[in-house]
């Protein structure tokens, strides 16, 4: 297959997708191999910034998700007859705040923090699509823990939580492993 083509298919399936798509599936149905792929999309997005186009190809995590730049947002909202976002609520941004750093937590975790209850404003959280549920601590009555989403990482213009910038006063605080939460992961078959 030519470049042409693999850069081809790679656009095509970002297109169609809609959607993050992790960089191994992008590398399986376009038959492009993964080491090849950071090189494939750069080539893509300095084609579209050389015909100055509306579109971009970013990095979340370990996928790949085609967007379309920020700068046109208030003329692609025109035209969608969008209306304008509410911003996120001062409750909002501290329960966000707590997940993100904090990731995986229960609601209770996130109400221990706050001091208050903070099961709809993680309920808005989940509908903005900002957090998803990760799993169940495995805890008595096994709590539902969030943890944030592509959408949080692309809505604050980040690559991974790692590039969260410290919290004032925590530069070099890591946690131990004893203290991290324990996820319930169900088991799966393994394939034969």
């Amino acid at each position: 297959m030519e470049i042409k083509e693999k850069l081809g298919a790679i656009e095509a399936i970002l297109f169609a997708s809609g959607e993050p798509i992790e960089i191994y599936r992008l590398s399986e149905a376009s038959g492009v191999d993964v080491g090849t792929l950071p090189s494939l999309v750069k080539l893509l997005n300095d084609r579209y910034d050389d015909v100055g186009s509306g579109l971009t190809i970013k990095k979340l995590d370990s996928s790949y998700q085609m967007c379309t730049r920020e700068e046109f947002a208030p003329q692609i909202k025109a035209a969608l007859e969008t209306k304008r976002s509410t911003p996120l609520s001062n409750a909002a941004m501290e329960a966000l705040t707590i997940i993100a750093y904090n990731q995986p937590v229960s609601k209770g975790f996130v109400e221990n923090v706050r001091g208050v209850d903070s099961s709809s404003v993680v309920n808005n959280l989940v509908e903005k699509g900002l957090v998803e549920e990760a799993g169940r601590l495995d805890v008595p009555g096994k709590p539902i823990v969030y943890r944030t989403t592509p959408v949080f990482l692309r809505s604050f213009g980040l690559s991974s939580v790692a590039d969260l910038p410290p919290l004032p006063g925590h530069e070099n605080v890591q946690i131990s492993e004893e203290e991290e939460p324990q996820l319930a992961i169900p088991e799966t078959e393994e394939e034969e």
